[in-house]
């Protein structure tokens, strides 16, 4: 159940003349049968007060042995009894009108009852002073089978009187050697030890951890409401460890799916749908649509993952980070998400001649301070020039994990059980709760995209655009991007389900099954073959485009249906250190929800079985791409010598290579490549050689790159006012900086390419020489029939204009100021055309 503690020693010295010696027996019978986060492992304590022979001070001595646990096999009767108990509580509470009924209903269940009338329990919970909602929710997870979250020592029962006293003198122990003082003779250990007797005392520590324990317990509670909170939490988790127990015993997979989603057929088909890498004119109309109905748009990101196979770590502090906050081509994956949103809207603003802001709702959690990372990144940055209150954050509750084999909670020390984010198909039930939808609403706003903040491409040419404007246009309420699925990756498949209800009638529509279900469906989860089934099927990518009312309508409904997709995956071990220190590895895990299964509320029902066409007539629809402009995901810290990249070739060549060269262009170029190609026209770019360009207004005309050019802009889509409220807002196409390059040649010795300091993926690189553009504010640059060669730095200051032309001899460079009646246009711009479903450019020159 939980890895083995490595052996240790610790040497203690003291001028005390007392003699402890703690060690662990392996030899002598469990005795923290009912506090899994300790490892279930087995010791002896004795406690002895002695001189040393030689000296005065004490030599305390902390040994511990490798311990093996070996786990109980689950018994699924004992699990239906239990969830039979729990039904029949929930159900008295359900009935139950007031708080005080409910406690009362509670006192009479017989855990409860257990646990109240173990000695001293009473006494120390009245001396808590805790209110009536507190005292429910401590009779809850009692109830629920969960007393041992509580275990301090003062409440055990008459067998477990010697694990309490022998747990009490460890963490005796254990404070003594924290308060040591060396300097004042030690009296500190005697104060800690006298106090550690009177178990009924919380110490500041304890008590901090209660309070938040029922914190979390509150918001579970009030977040599972649907299914009966704290209880329904606990049946829901024993129900799916007991058909996970059913599942490894059946055979007939077909009659087990049959019966688990209460139909009496049910088959999954490969989905057909619009494959916009080859039907490119119904792709240029589609994100036509998705450009004309932004104003009807908001943008939805789950961001409260853990991100555990992330691995991010603050390199300064040590602190784990979110994935939000990963560093990627020089900014945190947030930023990105918001640069792709600006660049559409600028893109909204140079068809239409109006400002667009979109309203994004993001939801975080509490895991690795995820909200206080998100609050600080975003305040940082002015809320990215949108103005706070275009922004919605809300916090989805944390969710204990359970242990695989009995259900119970897994916990690191009294009152702190390992918790993590409930998985982001909470985000609907969540978004009804705290009024997002009807924030929504109040922006005017009728669909919204949804998007993973790991999904560096999403945004990439037509994809987002296309699924936001079929989705407007035909009235779907669910869409889909996908892409061809890569062989043995961690990810779903979109299916389209067919199935006949228990009432006779068929019901169709997309929807998506989590690799960790496969096994449920009798696909295999390893390599595929050609002829097995998730060679078929496409690759969930969790990019998603959502009616809100349909949406609002599933996250409001009073019960299981607010939560789509829950599952159980215990297939991976919950790692964890506990107060002591030690590594856990658990095979358990927590409820979780799959955003993308809301598409299960939306079959669309016929009195009989349709046999082709289906599709078009459903409310939900899929969209295809080229994977490389669909999903591409920071999910996972790369271990040395991994060889499941999946890039086009071996790894030899991708990471242990330089790349080609170095591109990063700013989404407001385009976003559609459409609209980007027209800025860039002949030209080259040698290998090894390094562009950024950081300005929307550009123009590249037979540029030859031979080394690095870098041209970065202050106001990239235009320059930022203060709006009533004193925030600045960014205003499209005000004093924006330009760039104009003609016939020029760049060389340089750009990157070095040896340097062992090169982070490619955070462009992160050293360098020999460059050409550096910097436009300040309102500025612009222009080169004509030039070369320039080695290391240059030009800064343009704002309200100037830098020409560059050939020299007699090098370089001639004019500074001049942009006249006052073009300081807000700027001498040039592009002009953006709707011509049928294509957008062309042409150039005004002022």
């Amino acid at each position: 159940m939980a890895s083995s503690t490595r052996a240790s020693s610790l040497l203690l010295h003291s001028h005390k003349t007392n003699h402890f010696i703690f060690s662990l027996n392996p030899k002598k019978p469990s005795l923290f049968h009912s506090f899994p986060s300790l490892s279930s492992p087995s010791f002896s304590l004795s406690l002895s007060s002695s001189p040393s022979p030689s000296t005065s001070s004490t030599i305390t001595r902390v040994s511990t042995v490798p311990l093996e646990y070996v786990p109980p096999a689950p018994d699924s009767n004992n699990f239906q009894q239990e969830i039979s108990r729990l039904k029949t509580l929930r159900l008295k509470l359900s009935t139950s009108k007031t708080l005080k009924q409910k406690l009362k209903v509670l006192n009479s269940d017989s855990k409860v009852k257990h646990f109240l009338n173990t000695k001293g329990f009473e006494r120390v919970l009245g001396s808590l002073g805790l209110g009536l909602n507190e005292l429910f929710l401590v009779k809850c997870l009692v109830a629920a089978g969960q007393d041992h979250v509580f275990d301090m020592g003062f409440g055990e029962r008459e067998e477990d009187g010697l694990r309490s006293s022998v747990k009490t003198a460890l963490y005796a122990l254990v404070e003594m050697i924290e308060k040591w003082d060396v300097n004042n003779g030690g009296s500190g250990g005697k104060e800690g030890f006298a106090k550690s007797q009177k178990g009924s005392v919380l110490v500041d520590e304890e008590s901090g951890d209660l309070k938040k324990l029922l914190k979390i317990l509150g918001e579970i509670e009030e977040f599972y409401d649907c299914i009966g909170g704290i209880i329904g939490y606990q049946i829901m988790v024993l129900e799916l460890l007991a058909q996970s127990s059913v599942e490894m015993q059946t055979t007939n997979h077909s009659q087990h799916v049959h019966e688990s989603m209460d139909c009496h057929f049910l088959e999954i088909h490969p989905p057909t749908g619009c494959d916009l890498s080859q039907s490119t004119e119904y792709a240029s109309q589609a994100a036509l649509w998705g450009i004309e109905g932004l104003p009807d748009l908001g943008e939805i990101y789950p961001l409260g993952g853990s991100a555990d196979r992330l691995g991010l770590v603050d390199p300064d502090t040590g602190e784990c980070l979110p994935a939000a906050m990963l560093p990627y081509c020089g900014r945190t994956l947030l930023e990105g998400l918001i640069r792709d949103l600006q660049a559409r809207e600028f893109l909204y603003f140079k068809l239409y001649g109006k400002q667009c802001i979109t309203p994004v709702a993001i939801m975080t959690s509490s895991a690795k301070n995820n909200q206080e990372h998100i609050t600080s990144l975003c305040e940082r940055l002015g809320w990215f020039g949108r103005g706070r209150s275009s922004f919605q954050l809300f916090e989805q509750p944390l969710v204990p994990t359970v242990s695989a084999d009995d259900g119970r909670w897994l916990v690191r020390k009294p009152f702190v059980p390992v918790c993590k984010p409930g998985g982001h198909g909470v985000i609907w039930k969540l978004a009804y709760d705290k009024g997002i939808f009807q924030w929504f609403y109040d922006h005017g706003r009728k669909g919204a995209t949804v998007r993973q903040v790991s999904n560096v491409v999403a945004a990439t040419d037509v994809t987002l655009l296309a699924l936001a404007g079929i989705g407007l246009h035909h009235g779907k309420k669910l869409g889909f991007a996908s892409c061809k699925r890569n062989s043995g990756a961690t990810e779903g498949i979109n299916v389209l389900i067919e199935k006949k209800n228990l009432d006779g009638k068929w019901a169709y529509g997309l929807s998506c099954i989590e690799y960790t279900e496969f096994d449920k469906f009798g696909i295999s989860s390893g390599p595929r073959s050609p002829d097995s089934l998730q060679a078929e099927f496409p690759a969930n990518t969790n990019i998603l485009y959502v009616d809100l009312p349909s949406a609002k309508l599933v996250g409001s409904t009073r019960s299981e249906r607010s939560l789509p997709g829950i599952v159980l995956n215990t297939k991976k071990s919950v790692v964890y250190m506990d107060y002591f220190g030690n590594r856990h590895s658990v095979p358990g895990g927590r409820l979780e929800c799959t955003m993308q299964n809301i598409a299960d509320n939306f079959l669309n029902t016929y009195s009989s079985r349709c046999y082709k066409d289906v599709e078009d007539k459903l409310d939900t629809f899929i969209v295809y791409n080229e994977r490389r402009r669909v999903t591409s995901s920071a999910k996972k810290k790369r271990k040395h010598a991994d060889m499941s990249l999946h890039q086009v070739e071996g790894n030899d060549k991708y990471v242990d290579s330089r790349p080609p060269f170095l591109i990063f262009l700013h989404p407001a170029l385009g976003p559609l490549w459409e609209v980007t190609r027209q800025k860039f026209h002949g030209g080259s770019i040698s290998k090894g050689s390094e562009l950024q360009i950081e300005v929307a207004e550009f123009l590249w005309r037979n540029v030859q790159l031979e080394g690095s050019m870098i041209i970065a802009a202050e106001n990239i889509m235009g320059s930022t006012r203060n709006d009533e409220n004193g925030e600045p807002i960014l205003k499209h196409g005000h004093r924006c900086g330009r760039c104009k390059l003609h016939n020029v040649k760049v060389l340089n010795d750009g990157i070095d390419w040896s340097s062992g300091d090169n982070v490619y993926w955070k462009h992160d690189v050293r360098r020999f020489e460059a050409l550096k553009v910097i436009l300040h504010g309102n500025s612009e640059f222009e080169v004509n029939d030039v070369t320039i060669q080695g290391n240059h730095v030009f800064e343009v200051p704002d309200g100037h204009r830098l020409k560059i032309t050939s020299g007699d001899p090098g370089l001639a460079v004019q500074s001049d100021p942009i006249p006052q009646n073009l300081m807000d246009t700027g001498s040039w711009f592009w002009k953006y055309n709707i011509n049928g479903s294509h957008i062309l450019l042409e150039m005004a020159e002022l």
